[in-house]
């Protein structure tokens, strides 16, 4: 238990420091590139970003009212431990946009988007590391994802189609390209550190709680589960059960903490999953 204890605060230490990093490298791509360019991004950081260059309103308040919804959601699909690191971190990077002042780095346009992209990205990424996202586009798409036959990626990119031609009409079409080069800089970005935004992880169990466990990935998390039949090769010999699912990387955090408040024992390996086809995953809406 003690063993256990430690490592939960040691996975606990690492999200916030995650959590942290994130929130600054992406305070620091919007305070030092974009926001002195007046340039945007796509998701609802380029939602605020817009709507802030096109009127007095601050982009500190923006992002954390347009996210709003998001959080909801992320709290219905995901689970109230999302929804509160969300939270929180959405709200440190307002704070941060407020008080920490960092200053423009360069005026050359293109260094602007690809660094200012890159650190925005970058601090996406870490934060998606850390169990929560800082731009809700995420949530809705992952959420849109599982009741149609898009992918995550289709829908942010067809989202930020609509954000780059509202940039093109509102602001004007060196802004929108501009904004386009940012979008991708930021979008290789996070694929880097998260490795891939729409990334399945498959999860095996290995519990003497697993009909619990399977219930509540059944029930609760709504992911079909394979069992497996096996036999213990380590000190007493005997039957078990075998647990595999698959999960997007933002319920794999909710997916461990319930292992550990069921059994902090439970023996469980993860694997990254390079494509998937069909299955529960697809199917159904994560609630």
């Amino acid at each position: 238990m003690q063993v256990n204890s430690k490592a939960e605060r040691i996975r606990t230490a690492k999200e916030i420091l995650f959590m942290c990093l994130g929130v600054i490298s992406a305070c620091f791509g919007l305070k030092s590139f974009l926001m002195p360019e007046h340039f945007i991004d796509g998701g609802v950081t380029g939602i605020s970003l817009l709507i802030s260059t096109l009127s007095e309103w601050k982009l500190s308040y923006l992002i954390i009212v347009i996210n709003i919804p998001f959080i909801i959601l992320g709290y219905k699909q995901i689970g109230p431990v999302f929804a509160l690191k969300t939270a929180i971190a959405i709200t440190a990077l307002s704070l941060c946009l407020i008080f920490i002042p960092f200053q423009p780095i360069t005026h050359e346009k293109v260094l602007v988007a690809f660094f200012g992209g890159f650190f925005l990205g970058g601090g996406i990424g870490l934060a998606m590391r850390g169990g929560c996202v800082i731009d809700g586009t995420e949530v809705l798409a992952l959420y849109i994802s599982r009741n149609s036959q898009l992918t995550v990626g289709n829908i942010i990119f067809m989202l930020n189609i609509v954000i780059f031609l509202f940039a093109a009409y509102f602001i004007n079409i060196d802004t929108a390209l501009y904004a386009i080069l940012t979008y991708l800089s930021a979008t290789n970005t996070i694929d880097f550190i998260v490795n891939r935004l729409e990334a399945y992880t498959g999860v095996t169990i290995i519990s003497e709680e697993n009909e619990v466990i399977k219930a509540f990935i059944i029930n609760e998390m709504k992911r079909g589960v394979t069992i497996y039949k096996g036999e213990g090769g380590y000190l007493q010999k005997k039957d078990i059960d075998i647990i595999y699912t698959v999960v997007t990387k933002l319920e794999l955090s909710k997916l461990q903490d319930k292992i550990d408040e069921i059994d902090p024992n439970a023996f469980v390996v993860q694997q990254q999953i390079a494509d998937l086809k069909g299955g529960v995953v697809k199917r159904q809406a994560f609630h």
